[in-house]
C-alpha cells in the first residue's frame, strides 16, 4: 500500500519553496500527497527559527501528533529547517517519538532518512554544517501551474543582531546565471508564465563570483524569455540595492512594478543597533528613484515592533517613516528573542507589554495608510493573473482572485469566465486596506496556443488531484 504524506510549512517564502522540494522528492519516492481529512504516514514539519512563535507551534504540533504515533508506530514525524538546524538535540529530547531531523542543507537526504529510520527503528540526525553544492536539481511540487519561485541564492553575509537565519544558511552562496535561465526557461515550456526571484538578500546576487551588475542582468535577461510573462524578486536589503536594479526594472517590460523590502525601523538609531547598515536617508531616497522610475509601483515593507532600547521617541519614527513611505502593506512583528542573536543579551530589553501596545498602534496606523493607498486604485483598470491556489472559486460570491502587476491582491466577478492562469482586465470597483474587489472585463490571451494551454490545464488538474503543501 502506498504511503502517505503532508508538509506543514512556517516561515519565508524560501521556506515555503524548500517545502516544494521536499514535496517532490516525496513524490519521487513513491509517496503520494494525503487527502485532505486523513491522517498521513508522513508528517514533515518544515520550520522556521526567526521567531519564538514558530517554536511553539512546533512543539504544540508534535504534542498532538504523540498519542497518535503511539497508537500508529509506523507512522514517521520528520522536523527539518532552520528549527531543525539550531535546536537539533533540543527536538529529540522534547519529542523522543520524531524519526527524521534535517538541516536546511541536507533537503535531499529526507528520503533516505525516513528509510533509514523505518528499518533501524531509530530517530535519524542529519545535519550538515554547510552547503556542499547548490540545490538547483531537486524535483519540485510547485504550489501553482502558473506561478514558481526560483532560488537564484541560499545563505546570507548580512550581520542584523536580531537574526539568525546567516548562522543556519550560511554564507551567500550565488547560483550561476545560466542555471537560473536555464530554470525559468523550462518552467515556461510547462506553462508557467510568472517567477519569482528568490534569495536570503536577494539583490547581493554576484557578490559570490565579483559582479556587483549581476543582479540587474539577471532582471534584464528574464525579460528576453518568450512565454514570461511576470518577473518578481524578493527579499532585497536596502544596503545592496543599486539604481542598476531600478532601471532594470523600468526597463524590462516583464518585470513587475512591485518592490517588497524591509524597512525593519524608522529609527537611525535602532537602525544602528539592529546593524542593518543603512539610515533612514537612503532608505527613502531608494523609495523616491524606484517612484520616480516607475510612477505606479507599490512598495510593501517589513517592519519589527520592540527592538531592545527602542523607546517612544523612536516607535514615533517609525510610524512616521510610514506615513512618508505610503507602504501599501507592512508585514509587522513583534520583536522575538532567539537565543544566538546579539540582540538576545542586549540591555533595556522591551517588555512585552509595551511592545504588543506599540504593534497595535503601527498596526492600525497602517491600516489606514494601506486603506487610503488602496482607495486610490478605485476607478481604474488592473491586470490580473488568476491564481489556482491562491484565490479558488469563492461559489457564494462567484468571485476568483488574483494578483495585480503592482501585487495587490484583488477579487473580482467572473462574468467572463476567466480560468486559471488568465490574466483579465479588472475595473476597481471598491478597496479595503487587504484587498480590492472589481469585475473582470477582456481577458489576455497569454497561454501561447493550444498545446501550451492544455499542458496548463493537466497542471491545474494535478495540483487539485494530488493537493499541495500546508502552509502555515
Amino acid at each position: 500500500m502506498t504511503r502517505t504524506y503532508t508538509v506543514e510549512t512556517y516561515g519565508c517564502q524560501m521556506n515555503v519553496h524548500d517545502s516544494e522540494r521536499i514535496a517532490g522528492l516525496l513524490d519521487q519516492a513513491g509517496f503520494i500527497p494525503v487527502a485532505a481529512g486523513v491522517q498521513a504516514d508522513i508528517v514533515v514539519f518544515n520550520t522556521c527559527a526567526v521567531r519564538e512563535n514558530a517554536d511553539n507551534k512546533l512543539y504544540g504540533n508534535l504534542s498532538f501528533l504523540a498519542p497518535i504515533k503511539k497508537l500508529n508506530p509506523k507512522m514517521q514525524i520528520a522536523v527539518g529547517g532552520c528549527l531543525a538546524q539550531k535546536d537539533q538535540a533540543t527536538i529529540l529530547k522534547k519529542a523522543p517519538y520524531v524519526d527524521v531531523v534535517f538541516g536546511t542543507h541536507n533537503v535531499g537526504s529526507l528520503p533516505v532518512l525516513l528509510e533509514r529510520a523505518r528499518v533501524e527503528e531509530e530517530s535519524q540526525i542529519e545535519i550538515l554544517e554547510s552547503l556542499e553544492h547548490f540545490p538547483s536539481t531537486l524535483p519540485a511540487r510547485r504550489l501553482s501551474a502558473f506561478s514558481s519561485w526560483v532560488s537564484v541564492s541560499v545563505g546570507c553575509n548580512n550581520t542584523c543582531t536580531f537574526c539568525i537565519v546567516p548562522t543556519l544558511r550560511g554564507i551567500e552562496k550565488d547560483r550561476p546565471a545560466i542555471d537560473i535561465l536555464k530554470e525559468v526557461r523550462a518552467l515556461v515550456e510547462q506553462g508557467v508564465i510568472e517567477i519569482t526571484l528568490l534569495g536570503q538578500n536577494v539583490n547581493a546576487y554576484g557578490v559570490d563570483f565579483g559582479d556587483r551588475g549581476a543582479f540587474a542582468n539577471l532582471i534584464r535577461e528574464c525579460g528576453k524569455i518568450d512565454g514570461l510573462e511576470r518577473v518578481r524578486f524578493m527579499s532585497p536589503h536596502p544596503r545592496d540595492f543599486t539604481d542598476d536594479v531600478i532601471d532594470a526594472m523600468a526597463q524590462t517590460p516583464n518585470a513587475m512594478p512591485h518592490l517588497h523590502m524591509p524597512l525593519q525601523s524608522g529609527s537611525d538609531r535602532i537602525l544602528q543597533t539592529m546593524r542593518r547598515s543603512y539610515r533612514t536617508d537612503r532608505y527613502l531616497g531608494i523609495l523616491e528613484r524606484v517612484r520616480t522610475a516607475m510612477p505606479h509601483a507599490s512598495i510593501t515593507t517589513d517592519i519589527i515592533v520592540g527592538f531592545p532600547g527602542e523607546s517612544e521617541e523612536d516607535f514615533q519614527a517609525t510610524l512616521d517613516i510610514c506615513t512618508q513611505a505610503r507602504f501599501a502593506a507592512a508585514y509587522t512583528y513583534q520583536y522575538s528573542k532567539r537565543p544566538g542573536t546579539p540582540a538576545a543579551t542586549m540591555p533595556d530589553q522591551v517588555s512585552p507589554e509595551v511592545v504588543g501596545e506599540r504593534y497595535t498602534r503601527l498596526h492600525e496606523h497602517q491600516q489606514g495608510l494601506s486603506l487610503s493607498v488602496n482607495k486610490e486604485a478605485v476607478g481604474k483598470s488592473m491586470k490580473v493573473l488568476v491564481a489556482d491556489y491562491e484565490g479558488r472559486r469563492d461559489s457564494a460570491q462567484s468571485r476568483l482572485t488574483g494578483r495585480s502587476e503592482d501585487f495587490r491582491l484583488v477579487h473580482f466577478g467572473n462574468e467572463s469566465e476567466a480560468r486559471p492562469g488568465d490574466i483579465v482586465n479588472v475595473i476597481i470597483k471598491e478597496a479595503s486596506a487587504h484587498y480590492l474587489i472589481g469585475d473582470a472585463g477582456a481577458v489576455r490571451g497569454t497561454r501561447g496556443g493550444d498545446a501550451h494551454e492544455a499542458r496548463n490545464r493537466e497542471s491545474v488538474k494535478q495540483a487539485l488531484l494530488l493537493g499541495m503543501p500546508t502552509i502555515r
